[in-house]
């Protein structure tokens, strides 16, 4: 077994065998493998042996029978994908794990909560082209793929899954560059999808190079949740390509402790040994770590493998997300209770990300107007107010 790899118990081997077959301990360190048997739809979710209802995946995915046109109405309006290896972190007997959580679909989902949107940053307001949206003078946010390794229930483009945008051809990554070379204000490109480091490594060189010879770009940043879900992705090829393209930052996001496992944490140290600087966003998710000790852990177990904690995200209101929503108050005194009990170098900024493309502004008290159980007032960084909708205690 290659170091840092993820030693299955033969019970978790067991049930995961019964629902993607057979495979050798060569085919799980493969992540095309993960990526071809990703589990994507209702009957996977449901399939583990012939004892139904005593079956993992039925206490992972209870399914009553009234309820299975919900559900297939929901996996039509939001798709699924797990990977293996992150179904292989999951407590299968525990229905409010904070993994599980993360990766499968909830009927709440489905739920339409007030002062929500299907895009809450006003991304595309702010499109220049199709892949490339600009919300900061000197930034640019590029994002080349649909694709992710595991689609996340929490996620801020959640509503764009099913919206059909180009493939990820050189053509299309070509009109991307092309408008960052006429934006010569822009500085930094963020990489970002979907996630970009699913794209076939010729194509992802040759982008980021073309990107690199654009003389006003300085640094580019590429945004991946691929050491958290797929590992096995971080190859020393992969690693590689990337270093070529330094002055190169990876932000990734570790949103649980659990989720810092040896395969995770060797996937992140090869990416530092190529000289790529490796910083965490977490979302702050009800149910997942929405609790001091839980991100005092998380934090520290990111110092210790040398991934800095960056942000400590509010999670956007969007359509679909409510039920991860927590009040800001919550968020204000965990970060409160982070900053005296974590080292600088663990600590996190706790930020929120203002409406219609309002931008990044920590909830410090500078910034923070007027604040009731519903309501809460952001002055954004040039000063404008913005009204922020609290979430459901």
């Amino acid at each position: 077994m290659k170091q840092g790899a993820l030693v299955l118990q033969p019970e978790v081997r067991a049930r995961l065998r019964a629902i993607v077959g057979d495979f050798t301990s060569r085919e799980w360190q493969d992540w095309r493998w993960q990526v071809r048997h990703s589990i994507r739809s209702l009957a996977a979710l449901e399939r583990s042996s012939p004892l139904e209802r005593s079956s993992p995946l039925e206490r992972l995915l209870p399914v009553r029978p009234a309820e299975r046109a919900r559900w297939r109405a929901l996996l039509r309006r939001y798709p699924c994908r797990i990977t293996p290896y992150y179904l292989s972190l999951i407590r299968w007997d525990d229905v409010t794990d904070p993994l599980r959580r993360q990766c499968v679909p909830d009927l709440r989902e489905c739920e339409a909560l007030a002062a929500v949107t299907a895009d809450p940053l006003g991304e595309c307001r702010h499109l220049v082209v199709p892949g490339l949206v600009r919300r900061y003078q000197d930034r640019a946010l590029a994002l080349v793929t649909d694709e992710c390794a595991l689609v996340c229930r929490h996620c801020t483009r959640k509503n764009f899954w099913r919206h059909s945008r180009p493939a990820p051809t050189r053509a299309f990554l070509r009109r991307i560059v092309d408008a960052v070379a006429h934006l010569v204000g822009v500085r930094e490109v963020i990489v970002s999808g979907g996630d970009p480091l699913l794209l076939d490594e010729d194509l992802l060189d040759w982008f980021l190079g073309a990107l690199r010879a654009i003389p006003h770009v300085q640094v580019l940043r590429i945004g991946t949740r691929v050491p958290v879900v797929l590992p096995m992705r971080v190859t020393h090829s992969l690693c590689a390509c990337l270093k070529r393209h330094r002055p190169l930052w990876i932000n990734t996001q570790f949103n649980h402790p659990r989720e810092i496992t040896p395969a995770a944490t060797q996937a992140c140290d090869r990416l530092l040994q190529a000289g790529l600087p490796v910083s965490n966003q977490t979302v702050l998710l009800r149910g997942v770590n929405d609790d001091f000790e839980t991100l005092k852990a998380l934090c520290n177990g990111l110092q210790q493998i040398m991934v800095r904690p960056y942000y400590l995200f509010q999670c956007d209101p969007v359509r679909g997300v409510g039920h991860f929503s927590t009040p800001l108050p919550i968020g204000i005194r965990l970060a409160e209770q982070l900053r005296a009990g974590l080292g600088g170098l663990s600590m996190p900024q706790f930020v929120v990300d203002l409406p219609d493309g309002g931008g990044k502004v920590p909830l410090q008290s500078a910034h923070i107007v007027a604040m009731t159980s519903r309501k809460v007032v952001l002055r954004g960084l040039r000063g404008e107010r913005y009204h922020y909708m609290n979430a459901c205690p």
